[in-house]
């Protein structure tokens, strides 16, 4: 058992080795980095791109088949070495088994009863894959002169990732072997399976997610081949475009950010053992003890024997789940469905309506979100609609008149109404936005349920239905509130009822729910509205009496990640996108750790 499988060449069907010549095949790879490097398609061209891209990497993968690294046996198998693996190097092991939980995969069962908040798990740092572990291996060369590594650190993690899988001394194996051979993130998604999410709010973010995957796979293959300090990589000789999406789909479902070595700032990790846990809804309960140098995980609730360890992987919504982690979580309290607004530039309003929304620290033009709680809307969106529906008077107001840079303050809150006509246009412009969107996809909520209930349908299209299907459901109560909300104002009007008043001390930008501050102060990637605003979460102890420094995955980010990117282009003469966010940001201080998780077979959690 563990016994690594020798690197294999496809045969033909008459039993002659079929070889592919190393030129041949940088053609092919080249041809690809030029189709995933040139401009964005052209609106309603994106599902044409998606296909000929794919086209492209089937012929690369049909070349490729058997040349991969892949070991004997089952993941199972593998799992008493990964226990005895982490016992040996100081993981705590006594409280918890790996066990198999059927539809949501395997998972961490109790071996005795735990209590709430009672500390069960550590995860030293010796066992955990860092970029910092990955710049002293093998991979160091080649990641001191490589601006993308360097830039993106979840492209090396992926490829520390596939140095030490191809090593028969690495001390990571254990950990390795026990990883899934393949996940349910629509990277592994038949061209079938995906078409089943055109129209909806996720699809682009599926479609950029293989591109980008597919530019990483040319790019880094081109580089490994040629490239001096790549020569002694164990890559050199089998590099295939699967073992990039296997990598690539290991890190963007597990990795998460911890303290540095010297804890002057963050870096990307794989925590064994640890991510075998499942995600369900509460809060999250690990941190990074400094004093330790481990991970440490307290019990979200009370466990007893034989019950499923879980934790929360932080306040993701269902497209995040689907595309970054790969399963969909059916009571998702923090779902949610991104919606693409913008003052026009040609509006004869335009400078004023920008100004207050500057003032305001929102942007003219931003992503925000539908929630599928009420409200419906967060703060930064109530401003932003306020703002979109001013009259010129209400604007000059709220730029030069008394107290205008309170009344600033006031946009974001439910109680200070801008007018009551402003907010029937606001809310009647929720209620026809979130109708019009609905008309935008092929089937009706009926008949995606209808076909959740057919016995035959495969795991991956059951997961596109059901975010289809959720996607829906959120913009039918955003148009049913919209509607709500605008007869509730239409009444004040005819009442002739008084603006409500304010006083200083009433005032709270942005912020008047408990909802809207954990909006405003969310997890830097799991930022889905105002992404330009660069709002992070504040930092917080898990322990109060030890230096914890709180690790945040990086699971959906990609505009952050071409942001990253795009400083980093013009030196590698490359154009490079990541499939998943791995800005690092320095906060010092605590914050707690969202595990960036996924699973393996037909499961509905990951493990």
């Amino acid at each position: 058992m563990g016994k690594k499988s020798r690197v294999k060449i496809q045969k033909s069907g008459s039993g002659a080795s079929t070889v592919v010549s190393p030129k041949e095949m940088m053609n092919l790879i080249s041809e690809l980095l030029q189709k995933c490097s040139s401009a964005a398609p052209s609106a309603g061209k994106e599902w044409e791109e998606y296909t000929q891209i794919r086209g492209l990497v089937d012929k690369i993968r049909k070349k490729q088949k058997g040349m991969s690294i892949v070991f004997d046996g089952s993941r199972e198998d593998y799992f008493p070495d990964l226990l005895s693996w982490a016992q040996e190097s100081g993981a705590s092991c006594d409280s918890f088994s790996v066990a198999n939980f059927g539809t949501e995969g395997y998972g961490l069962r109790a071996t005795r009863d735990i209590k709430a908040e009672e500390l069960f798990l550590w995860i030293p740092r010796k066992m955990l894959m860092t970029v910092e572990s990955a710049q002293n291996s093998v991979l160091g060369p080649l990641y001191s002169q490589d601006r993308i590594l360097q830039a993106m650190g979840n492209v090396t993690l992926a490829f520390h990732l596939l140095c030490e899988r191809a090593d028969p001394a690495s001390s990571w194996l254990p950990y390795i072997r026990s990883l899934p051979q393949e996940y349910d993130t629509p990277l592994f998604y038949q061209q079938e399976e995906v078409q089943v999410l055109l129209g909806t709010q996720a699809v682009q973010d599926v479609l950029s997610q293989y591109k980008n995957t597919a530019r990483q796979y040319a790019y880094f293959y081109k580089l490994v081949q040629t490239h001096p300090a790549a020569s002694k990589l164990p890559l050199k000789d089998s590099f295939t475009f699967d073992d990039y999406r296997w990598a690539v789909s290991s890190v963007m479902t597990r990795q998460n950010q911890i303290p540095t070595e010297d804890g002057s700032g963050v870096t990307l990790a794989l925590i064994p053992l640890w991510d075998m846990c499942n995600h369900t809804n509460g809060l999250i309960t690990t941190g990074y003890n400094l004093e330790d140098d481990r991970c440490e995980c307290v019990a979200l609730q009370d466990y007893q024997e034989n019950e499923q360890i879980y934790i929360f992987y932080g306040t993701r919504s269902n497209a995040e789940f689907v595309i970054h982690n790969g399963f969909f979580f059916q009571d998702n309290a923090h779902d949610r469905v991104k919606i693409k607004l913008g003052v026009s530039k040609s509006e004869r309003l335009y400078a004023m309506k920008a100004e207050v929304l500057a003032r305001a620290g929102i942007p003219a033009s931003c992503i925000f979100a539908l929630h599928c709680n009420e409200p419906p809307i967060s703060a930064q969106l109530l401003a932003f609609l306020r703002v979109f529906c001013m009259t010129e008077e209400e604007l000059k107001d709220y730029l030069l008149g008394d107290g205008a840079v309170n009344k600033i303050f006031t946009l974001g809150n439910s109680e200070f109404p801008v007018s009551w006509e402003n907010e029937i246009k606001l809310w009647t412009f929720l209620e026809t936005r979130a109708a019009l969107l609905l008309k935008t996809y092929k089937t009706t909520t009926q008949e995606d349920c209808s076909m959740l209930e057919k016995p035959d349908l495969s795991l991956h299209s059951r997961v596109a239905i059901q975010l289809r299907l959720a996607e829906k459901q959120i913009l039918e109560k955003a148009s049913a509130s919209g509607r709500a909300k605008r007869l509730h104002f239409e009444k004040k009007l005819e009442d002739g009822a008084p603006l409500p008043r304010y006083e200083e001390s009433d005032i709270a930008l942005l912020e008047n729910t408990d909802v809207d501050a954990k909006l405003i102060l969310r997890k830097l990637e799991e930022v889905e509205e105002g992404q330009e605003m660069q709002v992070e979460e504040h930092s917080h102890l898990l322990n109060g009496e030890k230096d914890v420094y709180g690790m945040e995955t990086e699971a959906n980010g990609e505009p952050v990640q071409e942001e990253t990117e795009e400083k980093v282009r013009k030196h590698a003469h490359s154009t490079l996108d990541s499939v998943d966010s791995s800005s690092q940001r320095g906060q010092r201080g605590g914050a707690n750790l969202s595990a960036s998780r996924t699973e393996d077979d037909p499961k509905e959690n990951s493990e």
